[in-house]
């Protein structure tokens, strides 16, 4: 989300190899999840060499951040890239083969790495900018997600700072200023820890109503 890279096969790795990192659904229902192979240095997507695209499908609805999604790097003894995506709960699968070195000459490998080290200090701040945004982006999402599906357990007041909140967290988003976003988004979540705690109560009651006290 947000164009940022996570590096699963690190340079001069030692082939054959595997890697793995898990990763989750943004938002709620959510189906499929796009992957985006990519070669490079930098932190963000479009600093990054492509190497190949494809989805996983048939992913089971759930609440956001219930999924897990492993994603595998093979990397065979030949530099042969086997990029692989399986939902643990489901097991719904998808995967992709890629030769991740084809078309790169050793001066265009020199230039990444150069270009990596210039501008280090810029990615890092363009990183931290880019997780703030997205952190954001997912409490006002998680946030709104609430307040349709149990916004009656509130008072008009304790609604109405809640809105205040969010009316925060929107208008920081556009700000090239990552303290601001994340603090934004930390009141927020600090705001409906109340909210979240009653919807836990009315949760525990659904699941309780109508059972005796022995089956419990």
């Amino acid at each position: 989300m947000g164009g940022l890279v996570e590096r699963i096969v690190s340079r001069n790795e030692t082939i054959p190899t595997a890697k793995a990192q898990d990763f989750t659904t943004y938002k709620d229902g959510q189906t499929a999840l796009a992957l985006h192979v990519v070669q490079g240095e930098r932190d963000l997507v479009t600093d990054c060499r492509s190497l190949a695209r494809f989805e996983l499908r048939g992913i089971p609805p759930m609440a956001a951040g219930a999924a897990r999604i492993r994603v595998t790097f093979t990397v065979d003894a030949d530099g042969l890239l086997s990029v692989d995506a399986r939902e643990q709960i489901s097991g719904v699968e998808a995967r992709i083969d890629v030769k991740p070195s084809y078309g790169l000459a050793d001066d265009q490998i020199a230039r990444m790495l150069q270009d990596s080290f210039t501008t280090a200090e810029a990615d890092m701040k363009a990183r931290a900018l880019v997780e703030a945004r997205v952190d954001g982006d997912r409490m006002l999402l998680a946030t709104q997600s609430a307040l349709a599906a149990d916004g009656d357990l509130l008072s008009a007041a304790q609604r109405a700072d809640i809105d205040a909140l969010l009316a925060a967290v929107v208008a920081a988003q556009p700000l090239q200023d990552a303290v601001r976003i994340e603090a934004a988004t930390q009141a927020l979540a600090k705001g409906t820890e109340a909210f979240a705690a009653l919807r836990m109560n009315r949760g525990i009651q659904k699941a309780l109503a109508g059972k005796h006290i022995e089956t419990v």
